[in-house]
């Protein structure tokens, strides 16, 4: 079987690295076969990307925390709308489908246009190519006045802060009372996450980061903050070896370094 080519830009590069972590079987947090069925028919070199087990271990965190989010909300609201935002080759929608959920997956052009090859368009399951800062995509989203969740995994941090302020204004305005989880970088992270290994390899570059999450309730009347929760909090840290629990056990003592990179759930 001939495998699928890569041509993306290098910031569209950095969904192979969630894809790659997602993809391994002896992660003992998370393990997405989905991702390995990809890893398997593309024709990438990912050994190139040096992603750090430390990286893998914290994308299957997000992941799991992620769908555990998506599948709370769709038990809350059967036939509700979730929207992935930057959904790169990610497989959150068989993961978690209720058969009865609307989903929209959206990224840039070349990212869908490989996606289709993986997973393609059916009646409940919708893929839009765009730019996330190209807000005419919302106008495509059939919301129908159904209860939705946006996602926005390992996205928000690569978007200038005028942008996230846009985008957030945007889907509150479009989908009123709707509920945003994404992961968030802090300031000092957003400053330091180009020596991150794998992202000088793609040259993709960090644009925004935030310290108190709840300066997003001051973007507009009715944000709120709902969740902010902390990589270092996850009780299943202890399927992990000692070395790992001990390292996450010393982070979880300070504030600068739990807030480094954590998830936050708004209601907009």
């Amino acid at each position: 079987m001939q495998k699928a080519k890569i041509t993306l830009t290098p910031e569209q590069e950095t969904l192979l690295i969630p894809l790659f972590a997602k993809a391994q079987p002896g992660n003992p947090l998370f393990f997405d076969p989905h991702a390995r069925a990809i890893l398997e028919q593309v024709d990438y070199d990912f050994a190139r990307l040096k992603v750090p087990y430390k990286t893998v271990v914290l994308v299957c965190q997000r992941a799991r925390k992620l769908d555990a989010v998506t599948r709370d909300f769709l038990a809350q609201n059967p036939g509700g709308l979730v929207l992935h935002l930057g959904c790169g080759l990610d497989g959150r929608f068989p993961r978690v489908d209720d058969g009865l959920v609307e989903w929209y997956d959206l990224d840039m052009a070349p990212v869908i246009a490989l996606r289709r090859q993986f997973y393609p368009d059916s009646e409940r399951y919708h893929l839009l190519a765009s730019p996330v800062t190209d807000l005419s995509w919302v106008d495509a989203v059939a919301a129908q006045g159904r209860p939705a969740l946006v996602v926005a995994e390992g996205l928000l941090m690569y978007l200038a802060e005028a942008d996230v302020r846009r985008l957030i204004l945007r889907l509150r305005e479009a989908f009123p009372g709707c509920r945003l989880i994404a992961d968030v970088f802090s300031r000092m992270t957003a400053r330091t996450a180009a020596n991150h290994p794998s992202l000088k390899r793609t040259g993709a570059t960090i644009g925004w980061g935030v310290d108190d999450a709840h300066e997003l309730e001051a973007w507009a009347p009715g944000i709120r903050l709902l969740e902010e929760w902390y990589f270092t909090q996850d009780p299943d840290l202890a399927r992990l070896n000692p070395g790992y629990r001990l390292a996450y056990r010393l982070a979880g003592a300070f504030q600068i370094a739990r807030r480094a990179h954590r998830i936050v759930y708004f209601q907009l």
